[in-house]
C-alpha cells in the first residue's frame, strides 16, 4: 500500500476508506454558499427509483427552478446519461443542477445580515412539507462517493474538493468526523444497524 492510500475497512457489505472515520468535516454554508450544486461538469448520480421520486416532486419544485432549468427539463427530463453511461440529474449550461435555486439566509443568529446561498429546490419543498422526497442519496452523502462492485459489495470513498476546504476547517473546529456529520444520510442509505456497526469500528480505530 502506498503512503497516499488509506486502509480499507469493511462493515457488512460495504467497503470504506478509513478517512471517512479519521477526517474531520462539517459543511459551512456561510463560507461555500452551496457551491457544490453549481460546480462540476455533470449532474448528481441518481437511480431509476429516485428519478420517479423526483418526477413526483417536480410540480412542487417547479416554481423555484430557473427558466433555463425548466426549459432543460422540458427538453430532456429530470435526468440524463452522462459520458460514462451513468444516470445523473439534468444540468444547465454544462454545470448547474436544474434544481438549483437561490435564497438570502440569516446564517448567523447573532447577526441580521443575510447571505445569498445556492440551495436545492427538492430539499426546500420537502422541508416545507410540499413533497416527501428530500434529495438524491448521492447529494445527501457528499463528500462521500459510492461505487458498486461485483457480488453486491459497495465502496465508499471520501472525495476531496477544494470548494469544501471551509468544511474541513469547520469540521476540525468542531472535532466532527466525516461519518458522524453524515450519520442521517448513512442511516438512510444503509440502515441504523449498519451505522451502529460503523460506530463500533470507529471506536476501535480511535482507541
Amino acid at each position: 500500500m502506498s503512503n497516499n492510500q488509506m486502509p480499507i475497512l469493511q462493515v457488512g457489505d460495504v467497503l470504506l476508506s478509513s478517512d471517512l472515520i479519521t477526517e474531520q468535516f462539517c459543511c459551512d454554508l456561510a463560507a461555500c454558499k452551496g457551491a457544490c450544486c453549481i460546480e462540476g461538469d455533470a449532474g448528481a448520480p441518481v437511480t431509476i427509483d429516485e428519478i420517479a421520486e423526483i418526477e413526483d416532486s417536480l410540480n412542487a419544485a417547479w416554481g423555484m427552478m430557473s427558466k433555463k432549468a425548466q426549459a432543460v427539463v422540458r427538453q430532456q427530463g429530470v435526468a440524463y446519461a452522462d459520458r460514462d453511461g451513468d444516470l445523473v440529474t439534468s444540468i444547465v449550461d454544462g454545470k448547474d443542477c436544474v434544481f438549483t435555486h437561490y435564497d438570502d439566509l440569516q446564517l448567523d443568529p447573532d447577526s441580521p445580515a443575510r447571505t445569498r446561498c445556492c440551495l436545492c429546490a427538492l430539499e426546500t419543498v420537502c422541508r416545507k412539507e410540499l413533497s416527501h422526497f428530500v434529495k438524491p442519496i448521492s447529494c445527501a452523502l457528499y463528500p462521500i462517493r459510492e461505487k458498486h462492485f461485483a457480488g453486491g459489495l459497495v465502496g465508499l470513498n471520501y472525495h476531496r474538493w477544494n470548494i469544501c476546504a471551509p468544511a474541513r476547517e469547520h469540521g476540525r473546529e468542531l472535532n466532527m468526523p466525516l461519518y458522524r456529520f453524515l450519520h442521517e444520510p448513512l442511516i438512510r442509505r444503509f440502515g441504523a444497524k449498519w451505522y451502529a456497526e460503523l460506530e463500533e469500528v470507529a471506536k476501535l480505530i480511535s482507541e
